[in-house]
């Protein structure tokens, strides 16, 4: 729901660290000139804006959840832009949630002003964007199939509750980690940071960043607590991080 939440006062959303005013999870993986998001969440336009992103070559989706697709329609002016349809990615299911909630963009139909021209792929193996082969990772959200992905060094991993044994192999000598570590009370469709924790001890990546984060943790206090933990190399993400990985 994004931190503040609406209408709470708790301490996290009253918190003056800029830290702890997170909008919904998004992604930009860039490479030279060249840049694809990984979900268009319902704060896509002010994300974008903030990161002075110009152009877009391709979107690239985890889930079909409201707070990770909300945003689509504003790729329209990257269209108008760059005079082309975006290339979008995502599994069939996720496609077909999208195809739902935004009809008229899919229904053929004549429109009387912009609509966002995409180009649908369906994800069903690794691809390539950006010169990179990327991986997808299946992943559990509940009941609901998600995917990760694997891109060089990194593996991004928001909303999930499991990771199959199968995905592990995916997910190993990562050098940045990003992974779900919604709140301390357990959830029954996303991890807990005690679960991400063991997620870590047994992947051992160089770094690990916790996303989709809720108002329960406090940035300061929880990365205080992972390092008294042993876990200096474990922070939680935040807006506007940025870091460089191996192709």
């Amino acid at each position: 729901m994004g931190v503040p939440s609406l209408g709470c006062h708790c301490r996290v959303c009253l918190s003056q660290d800029p830290h702890d005013n997170r909008t919904r999870p998004s992604v930009l993986v860039s490479r030279a000139d060249h840049h694809v998001v990984i979900d268009t969440t319902p704060d896509f336009r002010f994300q974008a804006l903030r990161q002075k992103l110009e152009s877009l070559d391709a979107i690239v989706f985890t889930h079909g959840h409201a707070d990770h697709i909300l945003g689509f329609d504003d790729i329209r002016p990257f269209n108008l832009r760059q005079k082309s349809a975006v290339p979008i990615y995502a599994s069939k299911e996720t496609l077909e949630i999208l195809r739902r909630t935004f009809a008229y963009v899919f229904d053929g139909k004549p429109a009387p002003s912009t609509i966002p021209e995409v180009t649908p792929h369906v994800i069903e193996g690794p691809f390539e964007l950006l010169g990179t082969r990327w991986k997808p990772i299946p992943a559990e959200h509940g009941d609901m199939p998600v995917l990760g992905f694997r891109v060089g060094g990194l593996a991004y991993l928001t909303d999930f509750s499991r990771i199959p044994e199968e995905s592990m192999p995916l997910l190993a000598s990562t050098e940045e980690l990003v992974l779900d570590a919604l709140r301390d009370v357990p959830h029954p469709m996303h991890q807990t940071v005690e679960q991400a924790l063991e997620l870590v001890t047994r992947l051992r990546p160089r770094r690990a960043w916790f996303t989709h984060i809720a108002h329960d943790l406090s940035h300061r206090e929880t990365n205080e607590r992972l390092v008294r933990l042993g876990f200096p190399h474990v922070q939680l993400a935040y807006d506007g991080l940025s870091f460089e990985v191996a192709a």
